[in-house]
Formats: C-alpha cells, structure tokens, sequence
C-alpha cells in the first residue's frame, strides 16, 4: 500500500524511527528530564516521564510548565516523524487535572491536519490510571529540509 507521497507504509515507520532518533538523540533538555520516547510512527509520537521531587512545585503538584514540556517533546517528535525539519509555530495548552510527585506521565500525540509546511498536533497527557491531565494543540512548520538523518 502507498502513501501519498509514494513510500509505502513500511518506509514511513522508517522514516519515522530515524528521523526520531536523529532528533531524539541530541534533545539534552527532554532527557535532562527523564523523558523517554516509546513509540513513534508517521504523524503520532508517545512519550513518558515520571514526576521527580525537583519537578514539583509549592503545592507539592508538577509544575504545569513541566507537563506543557513533556507535551511539547511529544509533539516535536510526531511533527519531524514525516522526514522534514519542523518547528514549532505555537502551542496551546489546558490542564485538567494535576499530576503527583511518583505519577508516569505519558503523552500521546498525533497529527490533525498537514497542508503544506503547516501542521496541526493534538497531544494528550494522562497520568499512569488513565487519568487526563492536560490537552495540548501544537501547530508547526516546516522548514522545507530534509532531516539530516535521511541525508545519504
């Protein structure tokens, strides 16, 4: 089966994985935190992180400019998983609930809508018992380059 642009499904999960890994390996501020990337497939991206005692804040709940970062990361990696280097253009996020210190965090992202270099991202953030902690809508945009790690 092939996609739009002519590669079949099996050379998007690959261009997916290695433009992911490209990114990934060199993100010193989503590491620094802990994160780490499960899954990752053309357009979606999961990735976790457990809540530590230097990421809560005064009232003993995760900072929320922490979960919008974990939301962030995601984001980044479902927006590069197509080959091109993307950027983001902007972010909304809304909390629901707050998230504990111990808590796995997991993102869940997944591309809306594509058109052109301009992309729209829903990411979900749920604590580890199914619980919604924040929504998050990301929009991006290309740069019109090809990730360095398909160079070749």
């Amino acid at each position: 089966m092939r996609s739009e642009g002519g590669r079949d499904a099996a050379g998007e999960h690959e261009v997916a994985r290695r433009s992911a890994a490209h990114m990934w390996d060199a993100d010193a501020a989503s590491r620094s935190l802990g994160m780490r990337l499960l899954e990752v497939g053309p357009g979606h991206a999961t990735v976790a992180m457990v809540v530590r005692d230097d990421m809560v804040n005064g009232w003993q709940i995760c900072h929320g400019g922490l979960v919008a970062t974990l939301a962030d990361s995601c984001f980044a990696v479902a927006c590069n998983a197509r080959g091109q280097v993307t950027v983001a253009a902007g972010f909304d996020v809304t909390f629901l609930e707050s998230a504990r210190l111990g808590d796995e965090l997991v993102a869940e992202g997944r591309e809306v809508a594509l058109r052109g270099r301009s992309g729209l991202y829903d990411v979900t953030v749920r604590r580890g018992d199914g619980t919604v902690v924040a929504e998050f809508r990301g929009r991006s945009r290309s740069l019109g380059r090809a990730n360095p790690a398909l160079e070749g």
